[in-house]
């Protein structure tokens, strides 16, 4: 495959890159399985496996955080416009708990030289994901003190995802060439 590829439309050449086709891969992959994810029954409401966060942890090991961010920015956006819910209180729990979470990896890729591994990025990840998505949805819709009961549950719950999730990237990677 060339380092560069032109694509013409409308008269304009638009030059894409293997990093370019990578992010495009990779992002349609945690799209897909993040749709897929959204039609499985929840137990308590907000609370999903969270199984498109396996891309993005490998995404992080192999490509590193900008490409894992690209990933996540266009599962989050591209996601919440095939299934409706763009710019709605969904979206911004959805967009918030990203944030939070690529903002924990970015902080924890500074700050731990020697790394976490795939474990311990997935249970920060999804510690941060739950916990932005918390924050939102306490500050913006639901400000109850009542709420605060859920979250030790909430977070109990990004804890076992995280572990399995993270137990499943570490297994991806091993077997890797």
């Amino acid at each position: 495959m060339p380092a560069t590829r032109p694509s013409h439309a409308a008269g304009h050449t638009l030059t894409t890159t293997v990093e370019d086709h990578r992010i495009a891969w990779l992002a349609a992959l945690a799209i897909t399985i993040h749709l897929a994810e959204s039609a499985l029954p929840s137990p308590l409401p907000g609370v999903k496996p969270g199984l498109a966060n396996i891309v993005t942890i490998a995404t992080l090991f192999l490509y590193g955080w900008r490409t894992a961010a690209w990933v996540v920015s266009l599962r989050v956006i591209v996601g919440s416009l095939l299934l409706g819910t763009f710019l709605s209180p969904t979206f911004a729990l959805s967009f918030s708990g990203a944030v939070a979470s690529l903002a924990a990896l970015g902080l924890a890729g500074l700050v731990v030289r020697s790394g976490l591994g795939p474990v311990g990025y997935s249970l920060l990840a999804a510690m941060a994901h739950m916990a932005g998505q918390f924050a939102v949805a306490y500050w913006l819709f639901i400000p109850h003190p009542a709420l605060l009961r859920l979250f030790p549950l909430l977070m109990s719950a990004a804890v076992l995802f995280g572990l399995l999730s993270g137990i499943i990237v570490a297994t991806m990677l091993r077997r890797l060439p």
